[in-house]
């Protein structure tokens, strides 16, 4: 893999992209209702290890989280959770992944799990899964990082948040630009790809 100070230049605005030896994914700590989502998981963290790089997520051992973090220790992956001490209970906290981070909050986790990450995944989830995604695009979208944002769109879960998301440039409240920060595909494999040649979006966030 890369050192931790690698980075790729971006030529415009003298932005800097990091390369990818981390990646974070939002998902649910629930398995959802088909099979199709924990067989996606087990995709996604088998082209994780492929590639060298490490899982970060949010510490549960449930759900599609727990599938995700057992099948990147299967192959010999890294993984990283980061769990409120609130939610350790709750949630069931991983205690075999490599690091298990206790945090006192929300806003902590998510801030950490931001500062250890290159490029952030939502998969299938909840109201937190996407909570979490359309915060980290809010941030890309204000320049606040430069860091990949997508989708993992299995059995097409998401496409009523890519409807909306479409909506809101069709009403002016949202620039193509933007919306196309987050990067939507169906297979693993095609959603890395994006993430290896994105370019950050360079302009203003306010819609005239």
């Amino acid at each position: 893999m890369t050192s931790s100070t690698a980075r790729r230049s971006h030529p415009a605005d003298s932005i800097v992209v990091p390369l990818l030896r981390n990646i974070c994914v939002y998902c649910g700590s629930s398995p959802g209702s088909s099979a199709v989502y924990g067989a996606a998981a087990r995709e996604l963290a088998d082209e994780l290890v492929r590639q060298g790089i490490g899982l970060v997520y949010g510490g549960s051992s449930k759900g599609i989280m727990g599938i995700l973090a057992d099948r990147m220790l299967e192959h010999g992956g890294h993984v990283v959770g980061i769990i409120p001490e609130s939610l350790l209970k709750k949630e069931i906290g991983h205690d075999g992944i490599s690091e298990l981070h206790i945090v006192d909050s929300m806003h902590t986790r998510k801030a950490m799990m931001a500062e250890r990450s290159d490029a952030f995944i939502a998969m299938p989830g909840g109201t937190g899964t996407l909570e979490e995604i359309i915060e980290t695009v809010t941030w890309a979208q204000l320049r606040f990082h430069t860091k990949p944002c997508g989708l993992l769109n299995t059995n097409h879960y998401f496409d009523h948040l890519i409807a909306f998301l479409d909506h809101a440039v069709e009403q002016g409240f949202l620039r193509t630009a933007h919306r196309n920060i987050l990067q939507v595909q169906e297979r693993p494999t095609e959603l890395l790809r994006k993430f290896h040649e994105y370019e950050p979006a360079l302009v203003d966030k306010w819609v005239d």
